[in-house]
Order: structure tokens, then sequence, then C-alpha cells
């Protein structure tokens, strides 16, 4: 325990926040005002890291799940001796900066994951507890452990309202996870006023009845006790904990302690000065690091750089008797796929009644599982019909953290939240499965892995209106659009049984951010590649799947997934009546941009302007490719309930409607 004086380190914080805050003329100084006692006392005597090497396997992880704060985690880091300098902290929210307006995974040192939306960064560091215990079931051995680590997140008050949060605390009480540990900066303040405007209640008998160990600490200045909560926290193997810390936001500012005047913008010139009066700090001096305010914060790193030593120590002598294991650990940690692992990836045979691509998928997971040990994932509540299942490998449960099948249950929007933080972990490739339609649920956390840029995998079937009779509310419509419109992410909708199995090699190859693939609910047929082009021409993302055969293409048919092959037979029609007829399979827009203009332009020729597109969604997008003079067919309404064929006719996705819009173009 140390012997520094703690309120030097702990005031530090707090005026490094209030000045860069201050100086960027925008930010949130309260709250690393006043959880500044409860970060430093985590960041000084519990968590184990190295900032020499903060991507260390065997760290902490620490999350700070209310990223408003952000300058909070930038001064510790700072002040931990991370590669971040007192510049960054003088150049907060600004552009390009080091230090942007909350925390960014991938471009701050020491930062496990990006937050800001509240409860992403709980929902996150479950799934980072989850893939510990999933790696410490996998490698340990009793004579050598090279798992052992905990995982921290502080989290406000909007973080505990935010229902991903409610979901993500069920799924970590239900899994037991004994090495999650949440301290709760309850400081009673929204932007808005006071919490009970709106929320008034028992936060830690909720959490008792999702199955956590509940401490409390009425006086989160006072450093001993939330230490000894912290430990009592560690002692608890069986449970995740949540420590509630009473803090006053905006500590320490005579006129804005404990209202939201320091929840959301700067204290003011004047209030920064009485601020500074009123805790004994120098008013004159702006960005100070006293001489002694480090001295807590390196001394526990240096025993973190110790830890990171024995730990290399005691992963040599795992090499040396767990080859094989210590060689897979090394490799998923690296992102590296192992040799042969394509080699595994089914080939369908010609097949008109075909399969569905949702079917084809959950073969293509079978096939390759037993390759890829780090392959884990599932579905929320609908493995049955997602096709998640790895068959033979048992549940992730509690007691069996070894097990590779995720079940969800019913909680989308923790569920993309729980795979991003497995993702931050490191050490595994997780997928997560629900209908197409759910979507909605997931998308923060969607959005989220697009930014960092992690490859997270979703399975998204039951793609379209041809799903029947569940009606609208299970169909997908505008989803497929608005889903490509977010950057990074790779949306890949595949025509038939061997371009699933190509899209999930696309999805595993993917390193820089995540893959969606849309599969069907219904059967599709299994195309004959002997007179089409390959399957594996999808990693284009469009590609002529079918020429025209009566001389230079006249019209162009555009489609993607289950509607390839109604435009297949529309070409036929059209062929036979004399107009030739290529067609485009479009399975990936985003992976077709990334293609040369001289491709594109190959693909789809500018001369030839009678173009139809054919998506089972709506048209939005499309016209980007068939052009002014081209036709969409699609779905600009909701959808209705009746049989998939039913639907078809009803909406226009028939040979005839197709041919008549051709024909119309010439």
């Amino acid at each position: 325990m140390s012997t520094m004086d703690p309120q030097l380190s702990i005031n530090t914080l707090r005026f490094l926040a209030v000045d860069a805050v201050e100086k960027a003329k925008s930010g949130h100084p309260g709250m690393p005002m006043g959880a500044a006692s409860m970060a430093y006392t985590l960041w000084t005597r519990h968590l184990k890291f190295d900032p020499k090497n903060p991507d260390w396997p065997d760290r902490d992880r620490f999350v700070l799940s209310a990223g408003h704060g952000s300058m909070l985690i930038y001064a510790l880091l700072h002040l931990s001796g991370y590669d971040l300098s007192l510049d960054d902290l003088k150049n907060f929210r600004q552009w390009d900066s080091a230090t942007p307006g909350h925390p960014e995974y991938g471009h701050t040192p020491g930062v496990e994951t990006t937050t800001g939306p509240l409860g992403q960064g709980i929902a996150a560091a479950v799934g980072m507890a989850m893939t510990e215990r999933s790696l410490a079931a996998r490698f340990n051995k009793p004579d050598c452990e090279v798992v052992d680590h905990y995982t921290y997140a502080i989290a406000g008050d909007g973080c505990f309202m935010e229902g991903v949060s409610a979901e993500a605390a069920s799924m970590a009480g239900h899994l037991g996870l004994g090495k999650l540990i949440v301290l709760y900066d309850d400081n009673h303040i929204t932007i808005e006023g006071g919490t009970d405007l709106a929320f008034s209640e028992d936060v830690g008998k909720r959490f008792e009845a999702y199955g956590w160990h509940v401490a409390s600490v009425p006086y989160g200045n006072n450093v001993e006790r939330v230490s000894a909560a912290l430990e009592r926290a560690c002692a608890v193997t069986d449970k995740p904990s949540l420590v509630m810390v009473r803090t006053h936001i905006g500590f320490g500012s005579p006129a804005k302690q404990d209202t939201s005047g320091a929840h959301g913008s700067p204290l003011g010139p004047d209030e920064v000065v009485a601020s500074k009066e009123n805790l004994g700090w120098p008013v004159d001096e702006t960005f100070l690091v006293p001489e002694g305010a480090t001295a807590p914060f390196t001394a526990h790193a240096s025993k973190g750089a110790i830890a990171r030593e024995e730990w290399l120590a005691t992963f040599e002598r795992y090499r040396r008797a767990h080859p094989e294991l210590a060689g897979e650990f090394e490799r998923r940690f690296s992102g590296e796929l192992p040799d042969g692992w394509r080699d595994e990836l089914p080939e369908f045979e010609t097949d008109a009644k075909g399969i569905a691509s949702r079917a084809a998928s959950g073969k293509v997971i079978n096939a390759i599982a037993h390759k890829l040990p780090e392959l884990i994932g599932g579905s929320a509540d609908l493995a049955p019909s997602n096709n998640t299942i790895i068959n033979g490998e048992s549940d992730y449960e509690a007691g069996n953290y070894g097990g590779r099948n995720l079940r969800f249950g019913v909680r989308e929007h923790a569920m993309g939240s729980v795979v991003n933080g497995m993702v931050n972990h490191g050490g595994v490739r997780p997928y997560c499965a629900t209908f197409f339609v759910f979507t909605d649920y997931m998308r923060p956390a969607i959005r989220l892995a697009a930014l960092m840029g992690i490859p997270a995998i979703y399975v998204m079937t039951h793609d379209s209106v041809y799903l029947g009779e569940d009606g609208p509310t299970h169909q997908p419509v505008e989803h497929l659009s608005s889903l490509r419109a977010m950057p990074n992410l790779s949306i890949i909708r595949p025509a038939d049984a061997n371009e699933t199995a190509q899209a999930w090699g696309l999805a595993l190859e993917n390193k820089s951010g995540p893959t969606m693939l849309i599969l069907s609910r219904q059967n599709l047929p299994t195309l004959d590649r002997n007179s089409h082009a390959p399957a594996a021409d999808i990693a284009k993302g469009g590609y002529i799947l079918r020429e025209a055969r009566g001389g230079t293409p006249e019209a162009i048919l555009l489609s993607s997934g289950s509607e390839i092959h109604l435009v297949m037979k529309a070409a036929d029609r059209l062929e036979a009546a004399g107009t030739p007829t290529r067609v485009v399979n479009l399975a990936s827009w985003d992976l077709f941009e990334t293609q040369s203009a001289a491709y594109r332009n190959k693909v789809l020729p500018p001369a030839i302007t009678a173009r139809v597109s054919v998506e089972a969604g709506v048209t939005l997008g499309w016209e980007r490719y068939v052009g002014l003079g081209g036709k969409t067919i699609g779905i600009d309404r909701f959808g209705a309930s009746a049989p998939g064929d039913v639907l078809g006719e009803k909406f226009g996705f028939t040979v005839d409607n197709i041919v008549g819009c051709v024909k119309e173009l010439l």
C-alpha cells in the first residue's frame, strides 16, 4: 500500500481534466472531478498493467463506460506513463488529437474499447470478462496458468438507466463472471438535473437480483474504503461485483458541485479559480503536474511491469510443456488464422432445389470450427433458425467456460456489445446471430464495431419479405439500405450455398471492420458454377454471374441474394426473345466499391444504360448502379402477412415484371 499523498495525485487528475475542458471550451469536467478518488484507488492499488506494453495479453482490462468523462482516463494514462503526453492532454477534443471527446479504441494507447453511448461500456466489459474465462478454460494447466486477469469498469447513472446495461448485467450474473468488477460513479446527477427526476430504483437490489455481489462505499473520496471494497470484490469468485461509490460530481467546485452545471460544459474561468482555491491548488497554473503527483501511478505501473516479466517467464515454461497450445495462444492474439483453414470451406453440389443460405452457413460453421478453435458464437435465442450451433461443442455457461456455443438469450442489445468486448479483448473470433430485422436492437453495437474497425461477425437470417406469414414486424425492408450506409461495415448477401461459404471466408479474413452476412430463410438453388462465374468472385463484391449469350449485352439485370435466381430466369426469357442480357450479382456493395474503376466499368459498362435492379428491399441506393436511365424493382413500403411466394408476386418480383421493365427501357 502506498505511503505517498493520495490527495496530491487525485487533485492532479481533477485539474488536468478541468484545464483540458476549459482550454477546449467543451467537455465534461464534473465526472473526472467526482470520480478521481476511486479511479486513483483502482489505478494505483489494484489494476494490473504495464504502460510500456499496453497490449500484454494478461493485463487487466479497464473500461470507462461513462465515456463523457474521457479526460479522466486520459489523465490516468498520462500519469501512469503511457505514451500520452501533456501536450496531448492540452489538445483535448481537437482535430487529429490523441485525446478525443470520448475514448476511442485504437486511437489512444491504453483505451480498451470505444465508449460514449451509455451502457455500451458495461456490456463490452462483460464480453471481455467472458473471453478471459474462455481462454483460461482453454489454455490454463494445473502446472501453468497463463490467463488470470480481471475486467474493471467505471459506469455512471446514465449507464445504469440504459437498457443495454440491464441485459448485459443479467447475462453476467447468470454466467457467474467473478472476474468482472464494475465501479458505480453514483453521483445522483444527469444532464437535466438530479437523477430523481426520472430514476428512483434501488440499483444495488437490482444487481443483487441479477446475481451480482454488491458493495457500497458511502464516502467515495475515502481511498481506503474504496480499496477495501475492491479487495472484497476480487475475493468473490463466483459472481460479478458492483461497487457502488457515492461520489459528488464537480467535487471541489463551490458553485457547481452536485449540480448538472458540472456535467456537460466547462466550469468557466471564475469557477475554475474558485475550485482551485477551494482545494488548495495553484490558481495561476494550468495543466500542472506537481512533483510527486505521478509517483503512486508509476510505482504501481512498475509492479505491473514486473508482473508482465513474471508472466513471460511463466509462458516460456508453458511453451516448453505445452508447445502446441502456446503456439495457438500466440497465433490467436496475433489475429492470424491457421494455415490451411480455407481448405475446410465446404463446396456444395449444383442443386436446383438448393438449400437456404442460413442452413448453408450452419454447415460452414461446422466445417471450419475444428480448424478454428478461436471461433465461438451463438444466437439471441434463435439458434435453431439461425443455424449457429457448433455441433459436438458444449454451451458456454457457469462452470463450463470452455464451451463454444454462446446462449445470449433474448438480449440483442447486449449481444452485439458483448461480442464487441470479446473482440476488443483478443484471442477469440466471435460471431452472433438473430433475424435481420432485429438489427434494429443491435445497431449501436454494430456502429461501434464499425467505428472501432474490429472484426465482429454478424449472421443475419430471414432477410426479406420472403419470410412470409410472420408479417411486416419481422420482415426487414429498409434495413439493408440503411446498414449499407454505415461506414466500414462490410455487408454480404450471398446468392447460394457456395457464395455463403466464400462469404464466411471473407468475414474471417476481414481484420479492419465487422462483417454482416445477410442470409435467407427459404431454399436457394445452388448454381452450376461450371456454367457461371466461380463463387469466389464474390470477393469482388459485384461480378458478372451470367454473361449475355446472344452477343454484346443490350441490358443488365442487377441483384443480390435470393433475387438472383429470379433475374436469371428473366435473363433466359429476354435472351429467348432476342435481347442479350447480362446478370450482375452485387452481393456486397462495399466490396464492389473497393475495386478499380476499370473493373467496375467492365462489370457495368457506362454505355449500357438499360439496367434493372431487383432486390426485396427499399430501392434507395440502387440508383447508383442503374443510373438515370434504369429501373429499380423493390419494396418501398412495409411488407404484409402472407406466404412468401404470394408476397413476391404481389410486390412485383416476377419474371414478367422484370422482362416488362427491360422492354420499356429498350
